[in-house]
């Protein structure tokens, strides 16, 4: 785990969120867009990917990121808005998404009342359309980003709570430590 990563895990692992760097605070949803166009532009510019990967990763990073915001309106539980930070390495990079919302499980119970845990609920989320803010017509947003991160060979960790996922080729759901809402970890 690098620093970048580890500040994220630690924002999420800890019961009362350690103080963060403004440069990675994102309270507001317009504040994580001017942050995540800022990071498309760097992409574009300063590191050795193609265009398309750099539109893809902005694209899965918004995904996962809006995410945040759309599904924890209302509901979060201590700290609002999310940590959302990135580094590159010559041609390698780390995008590290993290809030302290309620979860995918909490999300998804409310619309499909027969899921048992996290990681069914992880399962459920990236190969099904459903959508925590039924009635409204979505759902595809991190099927989207399971088919992005496979096709483009990239790789995601991807927590909620007591569950994690890992995508690549396939997507495996393991249980882990359990932290305080979602972190997302992409990687090249």
């Amino acid at each position: 785990m690098n620093n970048l990563e580890k500040q994220g895990y630690d924002w999420v692992a800890n019961d009362l969120p350690p103080k963060i760097a403004d440069e990675y605070y994102c309270s507001t949803r317009d504040i994580f867009q001017a942050r995540l166009d800022k990071m498309t532009n760097f992409l574009l510019a300063g590191l050795k990917i193609s265009e398309s990967d750099a539109y893809i990763f902005s694209a899965i990073a918004g995904e996962i990121g809006n995410n945040s915001f759309d599904h924890n309106l209302g509901n979060w539980p201590d700290t609002i808005g999310i940590f959302f930070g990135y580094e590159a390495d010559g041609d390698k990079l780390s995008i590290v998404l993290a809030d302290r919302g309620i979860g995918v499980f909490q999300t998804l119970k409310r619309v499909k009342p027969e899921l048992k845990d996290d990681s069914e609920a992880l399962v459920v989320a990236f190969n099904e359309k459903i959508s925590g803010r039924a009635p409204e017509p979505r759902g595809n947003g991190l099927k989207f980003v399971k088919e992005n991160i496979r096709e483009t060979k990239k790789h995601l960790v991807f927590i909620s709570k007591t569950a994690k996922a890992e995508l690549n080729k396939e997507m495996i759901v393991t249980s882990t430590e359990k932290i305080n809402g979602c972190l997302a970890i992409i990687t090249n």
